[in-house]
Order: C-alpha cells, then structure tokens, then sequence
C-alpha cells in the first residue's frame, strides 16, 4: 500500500504508543519504523520475540550505513527485529547525536519506505508506519513526507494542543503542497488529525475541531479518535499485565485502522492490483455473439425480420412465419386478380401461349385481362377433410378452422411459440 507517517508538534500525546497499536493491528502486513530523531523508545519499552532485549544497533543504524552504497526496499528486511507479540519493528536511533549519521540520507530511506508495499516479491511486501515523533520547522524526519501517502497528526483534546496541531497543518501544507493551496483532499500526502479524547463527548469535540480546521484552510481533516487510555497504553508497553485487546485504546486504535483502509485502500493499491472495469452488457454480448441480434430461444436464427404494425400478412403455403398471428384474420372479399408479368418477347403462334398444359385452351377476348391462374403450391395441396369447396383457396379453410375452433367448448390450449406445437402442424397441413 503506502509509507504512513505519524508526528505530533509539541508536548507527548502518544505518538509511539499510537504507532505500536496501528502496526499491531493494520489489516495487512505492517512494518514499524522509529524514525524520531530524537532517538528511539522501543528499546526500553519491549523485549525481543526470544524474550531478550532489542539489540539497538540492529536498526536504523545499519540501515543507514548500508544505504550510503543504494538502498533497496527488500534491504529493509535484513535490519528488522521481531518483538515478543510479532510485530516486526525497525529500531531507531540511540540518541539525537546519532541522527547526524543519517544526514542526506532521509529521501532515500522515503523512497525505499514506499515502495516496499509495491515489492514484486509477495511475501517481502508490506506497508511501514514511521513514527516520526515530535516535529518542528528544523526536523529532519520530515523529509520523509513527500513519500508518505498519508501524515496523521497526533493531538490531545486540550486547547492549546488542538491550536498547535493546526498551526502545524498549517506549515506542511504550505512545505508539501504550496502555500495558498488550502484544503485539497486529493493532495499528496493526505493530511490528517488523530484526537485523543475521553469516550464522553468525543465525537462531538472532533467534529468541531474539524470544522475549526476546514474553516482555517488548514488542510488536514480529523480522521479518526484515539481512546484515553492510560491503563491501556500501559499493557501495550508492557508495563502491567492483563488482556490489551480488550482494552478502549486498541478497541478505538482498530476502528481507525478499518476506516482508513476502506478509505484509501483502493487509491494506495498498485495499478496493477486494481480491479479492471467489466465490459457492459452490450460489449460483453458483442463479443460473445458478434454484432447480431442474440437468438431468442424457439425462433430461427437468422437476420431479424421487422415486426408488423398491421395485420399479419397471409402466407400462401406452409406455417406462419415470424411475428404471424396463429388465427388468420376475417376474409374481406376474393383475394386480387394477379398480372402476369410483361412478355419480353414475341409469343409462340397458336392460341395456346400461357395455358397449363392439362387445361383446354381458353379464348380471349380483345382487351380483357388474362386469366387468373391459381398458385401452383395451392394447386398441388390436397383439400383437409370436411373443408370447402375445390376451388376455395385454403385461406377460407382456415378461417373455417379458426371460427370452429372459437366456439368449441374446450378449453382454449396456451399459444406455443411459432414453429412450434401442434396447433402449427395442423395449419401447416391444411395450408
């Protein structure tokens, strides 16, 4: 994911413990750096996963040194210690004349920080939470920042403090992001405000103190609030014995945690983690099916066929096609006389030219129109039994039909889908 760096301005609002607590519980692989230059306090505070002390110059030290000759992220890994809880902790320096070592060298350790997370090998990558401690226009840890991808302030609920961690928000904004720039939340780094505050009233107090910070243009918004706890903060440093989990400042430290990985998780992933958009609907069936039309199940595939606003047309031979009605509509007269088309050429001599070979041949009379053959389909189809006359065309057979079915007693079947059922095989007999 990212470099997390956590500072305060002035006085101890528990910028270590608050670093201890997010790294213990961060939803994915952490890696806890003491960073303060006024030297590192873990050393004192817990042993080693082995049960015995931390060695302090296994840490920073050795880091800076090998990082005089290039520093990859995967490096970090080799000057890490494991606490007795599991938390992997990357100890600071002795004292403040020891930062003086480490000069020229902030920009590079930022850089090997952040793209730890972005690591190619799965199991070296992690996110690293640096606890930067107290922080002043002069302090060195702040060159750490510009790789930072978020900074959280670490202030009490007392009024002096909430005024100091304005005016500080202040300052790094107008360092990280120019100065009148005021408030921009797609800024790199985000800037926010850790209160710690009493359980009583403290949603309250922070939602002020944001609106304070909004409207002082400061740049930075509160984020989330820290329990006090002193009881808590003892546990975790391992001072006094009992269930830390339990208690109000892990409880309120874990909440901050899920918030700001369901906030910025998405935005802090590597590009090519992120999830690809699925194609639409319509793209993902027009790769699938081509640019046709999608088959509709029990009709032909095949090129659409434009659906009829009037009443479906009479189909001289076979079933209905697409888009027909089942039951013709009423017979409006004898169906129109057909032309035969223009003759392009002489005709034959005799008076028998365009008659049917089994028919006698017929006169005509001068200006009169031929005769009307009938379709050689129609022709050729057996009459259905009980039906009309030989000469009736089949389309009054099948009204017949359809008007004997309408007053029948049974019934009325549903209507199947056209190609389909038996009603449709019968027509197609008949027709």
């Amino acid at each position: 994911m990212a470099l997390i760096a956590l500072a305060a301005d002035k006085g101890a609002p528990g910028v270590t413990t608050a670093a201890v607590a997010l790294s213990a519980v961060w939803p994915r692989r952490a890696l806890l750096a003491e960073m303060d230059t006024a030297g590192g306090d873990l050393v004192y505070r817990s042993p080693a996963s082995d049960g015995r002390p931390l060695d302090p110059n296994a840490g920073l030290l050795s880091l800076a040194a090998t990082a005089r000759r290039g520093l990859a992220a995967e490096q970090l890994w080799d000057h890490t210690q494991r606490l007795s809880g599991g938390l992997e902790v990357l100890v600071g320096l002795g004292n403040a004349e020891q930062s003086a070592g480490l000069a020229g060298q902030w920009d590079t350790l930022g850089r090997a920080f952040a793209s730890l997370a972005d690591s190619p090998h799965p199991q070296l990558a992690a996110d690293v939470i640096a606890d930067c401690g107290r922080i002043g226009p002069e302090s060195a840890s702040v060159a750490l920042f510009p790789h930072a991808a978020l900074v959280l302030l670490i202030a009490r609920d007392e009024p002096e403090q909430i005024a100091r961690v304005r005016d500080r928000a202040l300052a790094l904004t107008a360092r990280l992001h120019g100065a009148g720039r005021g408030m921009s939340p797609l800024a790199q780094p985000l800037l926010g405000v850790l209160l710690v505050a009493r359980a009583q009233g403290a949603a309250k107090i922070a939602g002020q103190v944001n609106d304070m910070l909004v409207a002082s243009r400061a740049g930075a918004q509160v984020v989330g609030v820290l329990a006090h706890d002193p009881l808590g903060a003892e546990q975790l440093a391992g001072r006094r014995r009992g269930r830390v989990e339990r208690s109000l400042l892990v409880r309120s430290v874990r909440k901050v945690a899920t918030d700001l990985h369901q906030q910025y998780a998405t935005a802090w992933a590597p590009a090519a983690a992120q999830p690809q958009p699925s194609p639409s609907r319509g793209q993902d069936r027009v790769q699938r099916q081509g640019p046709g039309p999608a088959p509709v199940a029990g009709q032909p595939t095949g090129p659409a066929e434009p659906l009829p606003t009037g009443p479906a047309p009479h189909a001289p031979t076979g079933r209905p096609g697409a888009g027909q009605d089942h039951t013709p509509p009423p017979r409006q007269g004898p169906p129109p006389h057909r032309t035969p088309p223009p003759q392009q050429g002489p005709p034959p001599a005799g008076p028998d030219y365009g008659a049917p070979p089994s028919q006698p041949p017929r006169a005509q009379t001068p200006g009169a129109l031929p005769p009307v053959q009938a379709p050689p389909a129609q022709a050729a189809a057996p009459p259905a039994q009980g039906g009309p006359a030989q000469g009736e065309p089949s389309r009054g057979l099948k009204g017949l039909r359809a008007r004997r079915r309408a007053t029948a007693p049974a019934p009325t079947p549903p209507v199947p889908l056209p190609g389909s059922g038996e009603r449709s095989r019968d027509e197609g007999a008949a027709s």
